[in-house]
């Protein structure tokens, strides 16, 4: 797979820079980290937020670095945790004195390192909280040493959390508005072609061309099934029904149809258009609808479709203002 890049290497920091670079006005990068928080940060009294991952999932994590989202984020290497050491660098870089609140997605590396980070900010007399996120009903919960998987449901978490630590509220308001967050979100995605990690240089597994694999991971992980490949409609049907058969979503939702890396609008679209007729047949209030590229597997072609149950409260902070590059309301 022919990839724009100087070193496969070199990536991450390349990426990095070019985000400063980007967005001079609301990003910095620590010194010596592949750490991106807000210019601002920290901010006296308020949460900080902080959250990460692998690289390779652009916009995640970085885009989401502004005023009602995330304080910082930390860039790992594609498809690998960032340190404990760069994690508890971010949580000191956005520490204004009430606390530290970190978003992790639910994979073995992540939460081992978040944790990690957590106990040495702890030691510091940083006060730190955490959720973790596992909105992918493609993984049963006892299948896994871990559970499910985070994937694109952790970016209606940033929105949430983000938005209460910015109205000033305490650590632990702001943990409990992530944790109702998690309760209420679920997604499935699935993928066209596989993708390939710069410096593997081939990619992270086999699919035939007449092929797709329902229930895939952000990471090129195995799904629950593979099969020809079908219409958008069936596509967005089978999503679809997976996720409400999880979760009672009668009330308002928000919808997010995402795409995974090289799908084109044009095809997430027609993607929500099936899912929109869904969701009214199953008289599901559709209260917000978001379509676009939130969290990818770098150039991975597929979808998934997350769904977030909403009480008055959770659209308020939905609704809230944010300047997140990737997330502008």
């Amino acid at each position: 797979m022919k990839k724009i890049i100087n070193d496969p290497n070199q990536v991450v920091g390349d990426m990095v820079r070019g985000l400063v670079a980007a967005y001079p006005d609301k990003l910095k990068q620590l010194p010596d980290t592949t750490v991106l928080a807000n210019k601002q940060a920290p901010v006296t009294n308020k949460v900080g937020l902080v959250s990460g991952g692998g690289s390779g999932h652009e916009p995640a994590h970085a885009g989401y670095v502004g005023r009602g989202m995330l304080d910082a984020a930390v860039a790992g290497e594609v498809f690998t945790s960032p340190a404990p050491d760069q994690i508890f660098e971010a949580i000191k870089a956005v520490d204004g004195g009430a606390g530290v609140f970190l978003i992790v997605k639910n994979y073995t590396g992540d939460v081992l390192n978040f944790e990690m980070a957590a106990e040495l900010a702890e030691a510091e007399g940083i006060e730190v909280e955490k959720v973790i996120v596992n909105d992918d009903v493609a993984v049963e919960e006892s299948s896994t040493t871990t559970g499910r998987r985070g994937i694109a449901g952790t970016v209606f978490v940033h929105k949430l959390a983000g938005a209460k630590a910015e109205q000033g509220g305490s650590l632990e308001e702001v943990k409990a508005v992530a944790e109702r967050a998690v309760d209420n979100v679920r997604s499935m995605g699935m993928a066209l072609t596989p993708c390939t990690v710069p410096a593997a240089g081939t990619p992270s597994f086999q699919l035939g061309e007449d092929e797709m694999e329902i229930g895939i991971g952000i990471h090129g992980e195995a799904g629950i099934k593979r099969k020809k490949v079908t219409s958008a409609d069936k596509i967005a049907e089978e999503l679809t029904m997976k996720v409400l058969d999880d979760l009672d979503f009668t009330g308002d939702v928000a919808v997010m149809v995402n795409g995974l890396g090289s799908t084109p609008e044009m095809e997430l679209y027609i993607v929500n258009n099936k899912v929109q007729a869904l969701l009214a047949e199953k008289g599901v209030n559709i209260y917000k609808t978001f379509v676009g590229e939130y969290m990818t597997s770098l150039e991975m072609a597929g979808c998934s479709v997350t769904l977030l149950k909403l009480d008055d409260e959770l659209k308020t902070l939905l609704d809230a203002s944010s300047d997140a590059p990737a997330f502008r309301n």
